[in-house]
């Protein structure tokens, strides 16, 4: 899909392989943006980075729309792997805007 060429030196020299494109993989990988949305989760960084509600309750919203528009086309395991993340990351959104309400009014 990509018209790079793989001898070009200007990529890095090391690179992971990248896993095969599947159903299980979107889900983990819109997972985990969420949970770096919501600060729970940052590569690199000492200082616990502020979350973005905004960015990721509209995570949320297109995990929910995938769900809703896949119903009865998924795997058994697909469909508990997307309801599973769902609910935690909501669980999880939840807690971290309970966080930051509280936190909301000692910055002021």
């Amino acid at each position: 899909m990509s018209d790079a060429d793989p001898n070009d030196q200007t990529n890095e020299d090391f690179q992971l392989p990248l896993p095969p494109a599947s159903f299980s993989f979107l889900v983990i990988s819109m997972s985990a943006q969420a949970e770096m949305q919501l600060g729970l989760m940052h590569l690199g960084e000492e200082e616990k980075p502020e979350p973005n509600l905004q960015l990721a309750r509209h995570t949320l919203d297109l995990m929910a729309v995938l769900l809703e528009k896949t119903k009865g086309n998924l795997t058994l395991d697909e469909q508990r792997l997307l309801e599973n993340s769902l609910t935690e990351l909501r669980f999880r959104f939840v807690q971290v805007s309970d966080e930051a309400a509280k936190a909301s009014p000692q910055k002021a």
